[in-house]
């Protein structure tokens, strides 16, 4: 009598600004709901050029003094997202796999990914919106954290490193990329170049899927 190996569960793993927002970030999408997009555009010009996510924060924070809960929902939905995130995580998770978005970007901008499918969201721990407190800066993310927290959703979901799958752009996806076999760059900068397995330009997510989704069934 044959016996069928059982499939290996996979763990996708999802940038968010770059990544699943073609050409744009949280933070810019934010920025444009209060007329703050040359702003923002400099503070993003200083962490390409080095400027730390939690002073990166910490000065975002004082541009957005005036954001509201209604401001933040705009920008969500007003966001360029690629085609096809919820066709792609329903896919994932019917295939008995599970999918996290895991992002430098203010958790509650990433938190509301929840109700398009995704297991689960990691941002950087932000002040209740209106904003009331400071920004603490070792609850905002880092690359570091990024690898950090995939090795945490593999022991939570029983998956091995070695059966993940992470979709990046930049630089902030590096070290992640590293640490997992199957990669697939999306509409990549020259940071990942040479780091990826799959790489793909264009504005569905799909597609981008279709690169590794039975690579390891």
């Amino acid at each position: 009598m044959f016996h069928v190996k059982p499939r290996t569960r996979r763990l996708h793993l999802f940038d968010l600004d770059g990544t699943l927002i073609r050409g744009s970030a949280a933070a810019v999408e934010i920025s444009r709901q209060l007329g703050l997009t040359e702003e923002i555009a400099v503070l993003e010009e200083g962490f390409l050029r080095g400027l730390t996510p939690d002073e990166f924060a910490v000065q975002a924070r004082e541009l957005w003094s005036a954001l509201t809960p209604a401001q933040v929902v705009a920008a969500f939905e007003g966001a360029p997202w690629l085609a096809g995130i919820r066709e792609v995580w329903a896919d994932i998770r019917a295939r008995g796999d599970r999918c996290a978005v895991i992002s430098l970007s203010p958790h509650f901008f990433v938190e509301l990914l929840l109700d398009w499918g995704v297991d689960s969201t990691h941002g950087s721990l932000w002040p209740v919106v209106p904003f009331t407190e400071p920004i603490h800066r070792p609850s905002i993310l880092d690359a570091h954290a990024k690898v950090r927290i995939a090795r945490e959703l593999c022991a939570g979901y029983g998956v091995d490193p070695a059966d993940c799958v992470a979709y990046g752009d930049s630089m902030s996806d590096a070290e992640l990329f590293a640490i997992v076999p199957e990669t697939v760059a999306v509409n990549a900068d020259h940071h990942l170049a040479g780091l990826s397995r799959h790489s793909y330009s264009g504005g569905d997510l799909r597609e981008a899927y279709a690169l590794v989704r039975n690579s390891a069934a």
